[in-house]
């Protein structure tokens, strides 16, 4: 199975510095972009077959993933 890379940072090249000043100096922004980066990984694992596990709990990482990114964008779009 082929993996998406969505790296925030490579979707989002046009706010590169606008995501370091945030994540320098908003704690709560810093840590969705850490679980953000956590789940796409873990995603990016079980896509390439490397880490086994239920269709439920891919489903729910895909999702969890998917609202952290909106909440990211957000806070990024409000600067």
């Amino acid at each position: 199975m082929q993996t998406e890379k969505l790296d925030l940072l490579d979707e989002l090249p046009e706010h590169r510095d606008t995501i370091q000043a945030l994540r320098a100096r908003n704690v709560h922004f810093a840590r969705m972009f850490d679980e953000y980066h956590e789940i796409n990984s873990r995603i990016q694992r079980i896509e390439a077959e490397i880490e086994p596990t239920s269709d439920f709990y891919l489903e729910d990482k895909k999702k969890r993933r998917l609202m952290l990114k909106d909440q990211l964008y957000q806070m990024i779009q409000a600067i």
